[in-house]
C-alpha cells in the first residue's frame, strides 16, 4: 500500500490548471466545481470588456451575471468546447451592444471603471498623475468610437483575443474585423495625439 509520503503518488493537476475545452467537458458532464473555474477565469476580463462597451458599472457586472448564466444554459451547443472564450465574448458583446442601443440620452451611468489593468509597476506621483489622466482620455476617446469598433479594438488591444476569435464574437468575416481594428487604432491614435506631442 502506498502512503501519501510516495514519490510513486502524485496529486492529480488542479481544475485551475485545466484548459478550457476540458473545463467545459466536464460541465457539460454536470461538473459544477469546473464551471466555477470558468466564471472566475473570465469574470474580470469580461466585466472590464463589458464596461468598456457600456460605460456603467452596474450595467457591466448585470451584462457579465446575465453572460454566465446564458453560457451555462446552452453549454451543451457549444460544438467546439476549446472556442469557449470567443464563445463566451461573443455573449458578453451582444449583450453589452443591445443595452448600449437601448439606452435613452438622459439615462444616467454609473461611470466607476477603467480602461485596462493598472501597471504592475509603481511609478512615481507625476507619473501615476499621468497615468491617470492619460487613460481618462482614451477612455473618452474609446467611448467616442462607434461600438462594433470599440468592441473589436478592446478585444484585440486589451484582452488578446485573435482576429478568428473576435470575428467570432462579433460575428464577422475576420476581413470585417481587420478593417474595424485598423480605423480604431487610426482614430484613437489621431485622438491621443496631444500626449505623443507632450512626450516629443
Amino acid at each position: 500500500m502506498r502512503t501519501q509520503d510516495d514519490p510513486a503518488v502524485v496529486d492529480p493537476e488542479p481544475p485551475e490548471d485545466w484548459d478550457d475545452a476540458t473545463l467545459v467537458g466536464r460541465s457539460v458532464s454536470g461538473d459544477d466545481l469546473a464551471f466555477a473555474v470558468l466564471v472566475r477565469r473570465y469574470q474580470a476580463p469580461l466585466y472590464r470588456h463589458a464596461w468598456r462597451l457600456t460605460q456603467d458599472r452596474r450595467t457591466a457586472e448585470d451584462v457579465v451575471q446575465e453572460a454566465f448564466v446564458t453560457a451555462w444554459r446552452r453549454l451543451p451547443s457549444l460544438e467546439r468546447a476549446e472556442s469557449f472564450r470567443s464563445w463566451l465574448y461573443q455573449i458578453t458583446t451582444r449583450r453589452s451592444i443591445d443595452v448600449v442601443r437601448a439606452r435613452r440620452p438622459e439615462e444616467p451611468v454609473d461611470v466607476v471603471g477603467t480602461v485596462a489593468e493598472p501597471a504592475t509597476t509603481q511609478p512615481g506621483p507625476d507619473a501615476r498623475l499621468e497615468q491617470r489622466a492619460q487613460l481618462a482620455d482614451l477612455a473618452g476617446a474609446l467611448q467616442e468610437l462607434p461600438v462594433g469598433q470599440r468592441a473589436a479594438w478592446s478585444m484585440r488591444e486589451i484582452d488578446g483575443l485573435s482576429y478568428e476569435e473576435i470575428a467570432t464574437a462579433l460575428e464577422l468575416p475576420v476581413s470585417t474585423v481587420r478593417g474595424r481594428i485598423a480605423r480604431a487604432r487610426q482614430d484613437l491614435a489621431e485622438r491621443m495625439s496631444a500626449w505623443q506631442t507632450t512626450r516629443d
